[in-house]
């Protein structure tokens, strides 16, 4: 089941670092808000290099998920001696995009398939569509 969605992508001001996570909901905000105080998740232009053993790299934009989400630590007496409470900013609702990569080997298949995020929310970090090391 395919599902089509029609959003409004919030596109606030560039950053000089991002961080691709995942995607998530759609929160409106003004763009005159600073961003060191925006909270939330909210879809955002993101270019990558997309590379693969055997082909040459190439410069994909895409929309990808950005934001903050509430987390917090709490010590407790028992095993595992911490409480914690960790939301990323990831998918909701996404479509896989692919990319022909140039300069294959013969044996190496040109495709490359990426995620576009629709709408993205404050979600628990999983490993199948983001990355998870830090938690």
């Amino acid at each position: 089941m395919v599902h089509t969605f029609k959003s409004t992508l919030i596109r606030p001001p560039p950053l000089p670092t991002l961080l691709l996570v995942a995607m998530g909901i759609v929160m409106c905000v003004s763009v005159t808000a600073p961003l060191r105080g925006f909270r939330g998740c909210a879809v955002r232009e993101f270019t990558f290099v997309a590379q693969k053993p055997g082909c040459k790299g190439l410069r994909i934009t895409t929309e990808a998920c950005w934001g903050r989400c509430h987390t917090w630590e709490r010590p407790i007496l028992e095993a595992p001696f911490i409480h914690r409470h960790h939301r990323v900013c990831t998918y909701s609702h996404m479509r896989i995009l692919s990319a022909r990569l140039p300069g294959c080997l013969p044996d190496v298949s040109p495709l490359y398939h990426y995620p576009a995020a629709l709408q993205c929310h404050c979600s628990g970090c999983s490993t199948l569509d983001t990355e998870c090391e830090t938690f």
